[in-house]
């Protein structure tokens, strides 16, 4: 039987990577998808970076930037978070930096695909700033939600180097599912990582349907929503002919 406290703390990381990531790539993407800056391609370069970076060199420039030496570890000492190498916070943080581009990526393309237009006519109806993107983008964009949550999810559920250059291999702690398959291939304990893998198959291919199939009915309801427009548009125009 697989390690129930490893599930638990996999998932536990999984859930709060994703809410994290969610509260802050939205705003980020939202930003991206509206501006005109020329700071635009450094900040987009910036928030890929992650994806095409081995996790090797990811993870160590982490542990140099999360260290008991560095700002960022001195801060976390003095609030009392205590150091954050080795430590589940300090995974946690590291599985938001190395997700962060799945999940700003599917909101940045959500929040360009229905255009300027609605936008534009919520500011016609004088809705300000915060009102349109509350009532109209959001709304929107929920299937990138949908999609930016469940790649957030899956992506962090298979986290492996980062976590280990950061977290190491600490029962109960940082032993998350993907170091716990390597402890058992390394010990040649091949059924135990089966069950184990198969699971985070099963999951990551569930996670990919739905999103497959939201994205299908979207897609479809789309079309049919502008083939019905298409429609009245020429009913109206014939109609307007035979008046005149």
């Amino acid at each position: 039987m697989p390690d129930l406290s490893v599930i638990w703390l996999t998932l536990k990381l999984a859930v709060i990577v994703t809410l994290l990531l969610l509260a802050l790539a939205t705003p980020l993407a939202w930003w991206l998808s509206q501006t005109n800056s020329k700071l635009k391609p450094i900040i987009g370069s910036l928030c890929t970076l992650p994806m095409v970076l081995p996790p090797t060199v990811l993870g160590f420039y982490l542990l140099l930037l999360l260290g008991p030496n560095s700002p960022i570890g001195q801060f976390s000492s003095f609030i009392g978070l205590g150091s954050l190498p080795f430590s589940f916070a300090g995974i946690a943080i590291a599985c938001a930096v190395h997700t962060l581009p799945f999940v700003v990526q599917p909101l940045q393309n959500s929040f360009e695909a229905f255009g300027k237009r609605p936008l534009e006519v919520a500011a016609t109806l004088r809705a300000g700033p915060v009102a349109t993107f509350w009532q109209v983008a959001l709304p929107l964009a929920k299937p990138g939600f949908f999609t930016a949550a469940v790649m957030g999810f899956c992506h962090t559920i298979g986290e492996f180097g980062v976590v280990l250059m950061i977290g190491g291999n600490i029962p109960e702690q940082t032993r998350v599912l993907s170091i716990e398959i390597y402890n058992h291939v390394e010990a040649m304990e091949y059924a135990q990582a089966h069950w184990l893998a198969g699971g985070m198959m099963l999951v990551s291919f569930i996670g990919l349907l739905l999103i497959y199939c939201i994205n299908y009915q979207c897609s479809r309801k789309q079309k049919l929503y502008g083939q019905s427009k298409s429609k009245t548009d020429a009913n109206y125009q014939a109609q307007r002919r035979q008046a005149a």
